[in-house]
């Protein structure tokens, strides 16, 4: 209970979380997890998951102690332990046999397998087990948001990004967008795609930019897998798109609508193409994230870059959990120029989604404003 959770297992809690976000980018499908071990408040060791298929955070701190006798000590984890074998054994053993006596945790784990069983057995095995609630626990909630979102619905986690001007335009009335976005504000979005599990744009997008969707920033190896939805099959087979591959993972969403021989072509290209149903854009954008979520390895995390048209579908199908827009110091005008998101949309102001947290930051000449539009 939050009562037993005192001032200094606040201040070790937080620790481990921090801790957890270490695993940026390098331990999907898994979560983010952080874990400080400590006795009387003095640190004995701490760790986080490094990479998907390494050791979990509560071994990683275990093995940071360098053999200290942890009897009596308390291990302060940002999610749940896992009480299952995996890749990795179930580090309720590994707590356990060290002797711990204590655990303190920040979040839940919700999947099927995990979901209180894990601090069921701790406490079958005369562990002391406290549970985090108020700002950490949320906190530690927040930052396993992509996780989360698989776990309960089998789809990816949506942060939909877009660029803007101060009158809400994202191109002229001609369809000129690049760029709208201060040279700072493009370097953010690159290592946000390295953030995530995949990129995705609509078909108008690749053909107007013919974009990589990589990330180019120095010292980062990992590239997501970029996705088009693209209905028809039109992707150009001398796009960028197509010319990364194999080496780059690309997966083009196409409906039933495509023609076989373009389909066949993409696929000979190296493309994984997914065939979606639905009898609208966004019943088919649901379907499409379904399938996402059930590739192996999962796409848990996603970022939306474009164009407005998908925006919208992703927007009416209720799919977009996050929005960074940044808005620059320009005025564009035009009555037919384009908005971030098209779409259905609200029909009365009453029915508008409105955002659990918004806030506001410069990023050069930029602001860059995030609002979270979902917890999981």
């Amino acid at each position: 209970m939050e009562s037993s959770v005192s001032t200094r297992d606040q201040k070790l809690l937080a620790k481990a979380i921090e801790l957890g976000r270490k695993g940026i980018g390098n331990v999907s499908p898994n979560p983010q997890v952080g874990a400080v071990i400590a006795r009387d408040g003095e640190i004995l060791g701490e760790g986080w998951h490094e990479r998907f298929g390494g050791p979990h955070a509560e071994v990683n701190a275990i093995a940071d102690c360098g053999g200290v006798d942890l009897h009596g000590a308390t291990l302060y984890v940002s999610l749940e332990p896992c009480c299952h074998q995996g890749q990795q054994p179930p580090c309720t053993d590994a707590i356990t046999a060290a002797g711990i006596a204590r655990v303190v945790v920040a979040s839940d784990d919700p999947t099927e397998k995990a979901s209180g069983r894990g601090l069921g057995i701790l406490r079958d095995e005369g562990v002391e087990v406290e549970v985090a609630s108020g700002e950490l626990a949320a906190t530690a909630r927040l930052e396993n948001q992509a996780f989360r979102k698989h776990a309960r619905s089998g789809k990816p986690w949506v942060l939909f990004k877009s660029a803007m001007s101060i009158d809400g335009k994202v191109a002229t009335r001609e369809g000129d967008s690049q760029w709208i976005s201060d040279a700072s504000s493009r370097e953010l979005v690159h290592l946000w795609r390295a953030e995530v599990d995949a990129v995705a744009v609509g078909i108008g997008t690749a053909m107007a930019d013919d974009p990589q969707l990589t990330v180019r920033t120095p010292g980062v190896e990992f590239q997501p897998r970029r996705i088009v939805f693209d209905s028809d099959g039109r992707l150009p087979l001398d796009s960028q798109l197509v010319a990364g591959t194999p080496e780059l993972e690309l997966i083009v969403i196409v409906t039933r609508a495509a023609p076989r021989s373009a389909v066949e072509a993409l696929e000979s290209a190296g493309a994984e193409v997914i065939v979606v149903s639905g009898e609208n854009e966004p019943l088919r954008v649901s379907d499409a994230l379904t399938q996402l979520g059930n590739l192996d390895p999962p796409v848990t995390a996603l970022l939306l870059e474009g164009g407005p048209h998908l925006a919208g579908a992703f927007f009416d199908a209720g799919e977009i959990d996050e929005i960074r827009l940044f808005v620059a110091p320009l005025v564009l005008g035009g009555a037919t120029a384009r908005d971030p998101l098209e779409g259905m949309g609200a029909t009365l102001i009453a029915d508008a989604t409105r955002a659990l947290s918004l806030t506001a930051e410069p990023v050069a000449d930029d602001i860059l404003i995030t609002a979270r539009l979902r917890e999981w």
